[in-house]
């Protein structure tokens, strides 16, 4: 499936929304992990269906210029006895964007189950 240039498909509408909420927390930058957990507690559950499909969309989205990231200064996760992590902010592209995608309200599509017929 071909999509149009700089058009956001729903898991990137859906970090977009939640970097976003992140600012309004007051939390400039952010790692991937604090966004899936962002995400997990919105309704956007469904769309995280494995951490791999979260870093794959943070790059895209880093590609089209809606987002900035930089590598955690070393000494930081080595007092934390962890790995360095990459640190993500929203750039005015991406909150253009996350504003227009939360001023349009989400379609529900509502799916059916499909019964099987008796044998």
């Amino acid at each position: 499936m071909r999509r149009k240039p700089n058009a956001l498909v729903p898991i990137e509408e859906a970090i977009c929304r939640a970097a976003l909420a992140l600012r309004f927390d007051g939390i400039e930058e952010f790692h991937g992990y604090e966004l899936a957990k962002q995400l997990a507690e919105a309704e956007d559950r469904k769309l995280l269906t494995a951490y791999g499909t979260l870093y794959r969309a943070l790059g895209r989205l880093e590609s089209m210029g809606m987002l900035q990231s930089r590598r955690e200064d070393p000494e930081v996760a080595a007092q934390a006895n962890r790995p360095g992590r990459r640190l993500y902010t929203l750039t005015a592209l991406g909150e253009e964007a996350a504003r227009a995608v939360v001023a349009v309200p989400r379609k529900r599509v509502r799916r059916t189950r499909r019964r099987v017929a008796p044998a």
